[in-house]
């Protein structure tokens, strides 16, 4: 490890450069015989090696305790190595001013019942590795992807379980649940990283299970059969199910399908929000909620551990006392979690940084291909490029199960999800991303510029590959109609079906390209040079292919959001007031 440029990872053992200030009585990390010592309080190294990660559910450590007051060694030269010197430019061991480097310590910030995001430098191999060891995992086979890609959109299902594990859990969940999927998150991350979004999914949603393999302590493999019309949260816990079945149902049920999990239970609403200092949130009218012990006046509080664990879990302070109520709630909480944990609070305080790194790993189990630290920070370092302002929550559109007399359970909205799902798979976002967020590359974005054509001289074929029947009809009419675009045609449906609407176009067709782009608000990665096609007179045409971002006749595509009629939606960057 060579941290900002000084001392060698093969001439100091990293176990022992954390070293005792006996003027502040915290271990810090000397990094050389002259370095500046870190200005983040270290862990106490225990005599043992670092404990290795745990696997399988969480809640089973192997982590050894660290022996308090135990004093480190020096560090230690290599046999027969030459007596080290000073540092050049450097004389004595004069004391070191501290710089604001030393802030950039891990950061983790995160989401409902134990989603984080982490960003900032590791301070030390030794730390690294013991939050690594905090880190649970499970392998999910190919329910999980077998790498995290910085280059590409993501979704992780983040699941929080309704297990009673830990103190004060008493009355929250089921007594002797083994875990069910109580709380369900599926999280996309754009690819271009201009926005993300939370769908929340009801544990009560009657869903199919697809049959799911799963790995067993002893190394063998087990099929769980799976069932149909049951309820979403059985899909983890239930005959040995685990995050990986709950995964496939999430596709089964979507068609979107997960690329990692993160589930943790109860505490990590405690420990995350204790390592925060508490987090902000608001009522409509006064709560005093027996079930949960939740007491809170109106207007604006401050929640932390058993508090805000309340906050979370109640069903009977808000709305209806549903399921759905109470995911509007987590979702606000959720909102108010990120904001304070990206805050200048937060990150500038090196003690607080170092609380939520610990909170935040020992909360979590994940799938093997993201159980390192490292891998873990690479995401949230893609996370926390994405503003909050276009981080929209929304719930799966739901009705009351027709075949009940007692609604209990809900149903997917056939009428409202599909456009959702579309939407997320075809990676579209739900609010207006700006032009300059969109960060093109020099390249495509001067597709868009040079001269343009009279709407009269515009030839173009205009295919359905993916938006509503009948929208490529009504694009021709309003062309047609509306823009003077009368050299178009409706060739009908594409051969493929595409997420986001394309123009082709061979080099000679540029100036038409760019005046169809004008009228639809195409960005310039719509515009694909290519070919031309020859359309019903017998001349080159460009191709129009309609897909699952097309919102509809006149409505440009540069607007950046879907529709989602009828649905109700919220962003990370709004406080609002839960009623």
């Amino acid at each position: 490890m060579d941290a900002q440029g000084r001392g060698r990872a093969d001439d100091v053992d990293p176990a022992d450069q954390w070293v005792l200030n006996p003027n502040t009585g915290e271990y810090e990390l000397r990094l050389g015989p002259s370095a500046p010592q870190s200005g983040i309080p270290g862990p106490r190294r225990a005599a043992a090696a670092p404990s290795p990660s745990r696997t399988g559910a969480a809640g089973r450590r192997t982590t050894a305790p660290v022996a308090p007051g135990r004093d480190v060694p020096p560090p230690r030269r290599r046999r027969g190595a030459p007596p080290e010197e000073p540092l050049p430019g450097r004389r004595g061991r004069r004391p070191v001013k501290q710089t604001s480097k030393a802030k950039k310590s891990l950061l983790w910030t995160g989401g409902t019942m134990a989603f984080v995001l982490v960003a900032g430098a590791a301070t030390g191999y030794f730390y690294l590795k013991h939050l690594e060891g905090n880190v649970g995992t499970t392998d999910v086979g190919d329910a999980a992807a077998s790498n995290f890609s910085k280059d590409e959109a993501f979704n992780i299902l983040i699941i929080g379980t309704d297990k009673r594990t830990g103190e004060g859990n008493e009355g929250y969940g089921d007594a002797g649940s083994v875990g069910h999927a109580d709380t369900n998150i599926l999280l996309h991350v754009a690819k271009d990283r201009t926005n993300a979004t939370a769908l929340s999914i009801p544990r009560d949603l009657i869903v199919d299970i697809p049959d799911c393999r799963t790995k067993q302590e002893d190394g063998t493999e087990k099929v769980v059969a799976g069932q149909e019309d049951v309820r979403f949260n059985r899909s983890l816990g239930e005959s040995g199910r685990d995050a990986g079945c709950t995964m496939r149902t999430v596709e089964a049920a979507t068609g979107i399908k997960p690329d990692h999990f993160v589930m943790a239970d109860f505490n990590a609403v405690k420990t995350l929000t204790t390592a925060v200092d508490g987090v902000e949130v608001c009522v409509e009218k006064a709560v005093d909620d027996k079930k949960s012990k939740l007491v809170l006046p109106a207007g604006k509080s401050k929640v932390e551990g058993e508090q805000a664990l309340a906050f979370v879990r109640t069903r009977h302070a808000f709305g209806n006392e549903g399921d759905l109520d109470r995911i509007k709630v987590q979702q606000q909480f959720l909102g108010s979690l990120m904001r304070k944990m990206t805050s200048g609070d937060t990150l500038t305080s090196p003690t607080k940084l170092l609380k939520l790194a610990e909170a935040a790993t020992n909360a979590l189990t994940v799938d093997k291909a993201i159980g390192k630290v490292g891998t873990l920070k690479d995401i949230a370092l893609e996370l926390k490029k994405v503003p909050t302002k276009n981080i929209s929550f929304m719930t799966i559109p739901v009705v009351d199960n027709p075949a009940e007399t007692v609604k209990a359970t809900v149903v997917v909205d056939r009428t409202k999800a599909p456009a959702i799902f579309d939407a997320i798979a075809g990676d579209v976002s739900f609010t207006e991303v700006k032009a300059q967020e969109k960060q093109e590359k020099a390249e495509v974005a001067a597709r868009l510029k040079g001269t343009k054509s009279a709407a009269s001289d515009v030839r173009v074929r205009i295919l359905n590959g993916g938006a509503a029947g009948g929208s490529a009809q009504q694009q021709l009419a309003y062309l047609q109609t509306e823009e003077g675009v009368t050299k178009s045609e409706n060739a009908g449906n594409a051969e493929a079906t595409l997420a986001r609407t394309t123009l082709e176009y061979a080099p000679d067709q540029a100036d038409q390209a760019r005046r169809l782009a004008d009228i639809m608000g195409l960005s310039g990665s719509a515009l694909k040079p290519g070919k031309s096609v020859t359309n019903a007179q017998g001349l080159p045409a460009m191709t129009l292919t309609l897909g699952k971002d097309f919102k509809g006749a006149g409505v440009k595509l540069s607007s950046s959001a879907a529709a989602a009629p009828g649905v109700d939606k919220s962003t990370a960057d709004k406080a609002q007031c839960a009623s």
